[in-house]
């Protein structure tokens, strides 16, 4: 069947337009669904995402039957009255660190990559003229018209969009791991904030208790009972106390710029003092549990799973570069159908690449394997590692535990009932001021002690809480 070149037109516009629309229908792989969040409670950073303060007071409970009572911190001047709660700075800092916007940003880059690797090539358009025909007795105009598609081999885009996918659930796991370790960090500045304020506190105390220590000596040398020298030494100790106090103040200006710079805020903008009290964990679970709970939920081992799934789709498509692609071209041609009868004018054609170089097609698939390999050995020995975190924070949380017992049940009562006694001995003449100074010294080293104690037990805590992935289950949780 021949083709008349003028008649062929509309023949090869239609074919044009078929292989046009063709391109199109690859649009529908563009629609990939809208990046949602890794985490419902993970926020993109605003001045105006800050939650109002919680009053978090209750007593400190180190087992079912042991409460201990800590002492109101006064503050300074700038500190506002309100009682900044720890709950209420995690939100916070989540709500306006720079750091988890950073990591947000680069899970958007990720999950914009799936609709790019699902997408077939745009179509290409070409043509040609020959300029000798132009003007010619002989021969009318020539030129050529092509459009042409690449198709990629079946499963190629599929398989492209799997690593995709896998690499934007990597980075979605990336955000959550970020914001456990924020977490985290607000929970451990706010704690050395709270031991700062509270060793002031104890100090501030013991200052009092020793300028009427001093103000006692001072009435018995008077009465001549006592030498000077117990007004000096008391003197000294008031000096000791005071030096100690420049250091707990400069402990305490820091962690309030911690905080702050957690908040993304001023370093020096002042802050509500911590709550009063605070109350212990009731009831470990199990530690076989708690390691179940880590390798179950831990985002960066999700993460590390999830690369593993992008470079197994890797490896498919190592295997797919076996096969050719195809391009299907259309064109229009009056150069090659220049004569009378003009049957070569309008065109249809296919070309495909031909997988001949197996060397670096082997090599491909190789490197895939090997990629696989480290990823998976990687993955193993993370695991290792997260049981070992857990087992290390558990154990050091119950020693915190057993601590804060020590000193609610024998330390500190003891170390109280010393300086009275030290107090009663020293008015009635058996014991020398000295005793008595050395019972106070003793008491207020053991009070600060007792709240490191205490931070450390908070600080522990929010250690297991991050290797585990997360808060620890409740009882209620456990029983279900």
């Amino acid at each position: 069947m021949k083709w008349s070149g003028r008649k062929s037109i509309p023949v090869c516009i239609l074919l044009l337009v078929a292989v046009g629309c063709s391109t199109a229908r690859p649009g529908e792989l563009l629609r990939s669904p809208a990046p949602q969040s890794p985490r419902s409670g993970v926020r993109e950073a605003s001045d105006r995402d800050v939650p109002p303060r919680v009053v978090f007071a209750t007593p400190l409970t180190v087992s079912d039957e042991t409460t201990v009572s800590l002492t109101h911190y006064q503050g300074d001047t700038d500190t506002p009255k309100e009682t900044l709660s720890v709950d209420a700075l995690v939100e916070e800092v989540l709500a306006r660190n720079p750091s988890l916007s950073q990591m947000m940003a680069a899970w958007q880059v990720a999950s914009a990559r799936y609709p790019q690797v699902r997408s077939w090539d745009d179509p290409m358009l070409s043509g040609m003229i020959a300029p000798s025909s132009f003007g010619s007795n002989s021969v009318e105009a020539g030129y050529r018209v092509e459009l042409s598609q690449k198709i990629p081999f079946p499963g190629k885009l599929r398989l492209r969009g799997q690593g995709a996918l896998s690499e934007a659930s990597a980075a979605g796991n990336d955000v959550e791991d970020m914001r456990v370790q924020l977490i985290e960090s607000t929970r451990l500045a706010f704690y050395e904030y709270y031991l700062a304020i509270r060793a002031i506190a104890v100090n501030e105390e013991g200052l009092q208790l020793l300028k009427q220590f001093r103000d006692n000596a001072d009435v018995r040398y008077k009465n001549g009972q006592v030498p000077q020298q117990d007004i000096l030494q008391a003197d000294v100790e008031i000096g000791r106390q005071q030096e100690r106090g420049v250091t707990l103040d400069r402990m305490r200006k820091v962690a309030i710029a911690r905080i702050n710079t957690l908040r993304n805020s001023r370093v020096d903008e002042p802050l509500a003092a911590p709550p009063e009290q605070l109350r212990t964990k009731a009831g470990l679970p199990p530690v076989e549990d708690l390691r179940a709970l880590a390798l179950a939920k831990r985002p960066d081992l999700k993460a590390m799973a999830d690369r593993i799934a992008s470079e197994q789709a890797g490896l498919s498509l190592a295997f797919k570069d076996f096969y050719p692609d195809v391009e299907v071209t259309a064109a229009y041609d009056t150069i090659m159908g220049n004569g009378p009868s003009r049957d070569l004018a309008a065109q249809v054609g296919v070309r495909m690449n031909l997988p001949i170089r197996m060397g670096r097609r082997n090599g491909a698939v190789a490197e895939a394997h090997a990629k696989i390999a480290q990823k998976k050995a990687e993955l193993a020995s993370r695991m290792n590692q997260v049981q070992f975190q857990v087992q290390e924070a558990y154990e050091q949380l119950l020693e915190s535990e057993r601590i804060l017992v020590l000193y609610d049940k024998t330390i500190l009562p003891a170390a109280r009932e010393n300086v009275k006694a030290g107090q009663t001995a020293y008015v009635t003449g058996k014991t020398p001021f000295l005793s008595l100074i050395e019972a106070q010294r003793n008491l207020v080293t053991l009070r600060e002690r007792n709240y490191e104690a205490t931070a450390d037990y908070f600080r522990r805590l929010a250690t297991l809480e991050r290797v585990v992935g997360g808060p620890l289950p409740s009882a209620d949780e456990r029983k279900r």
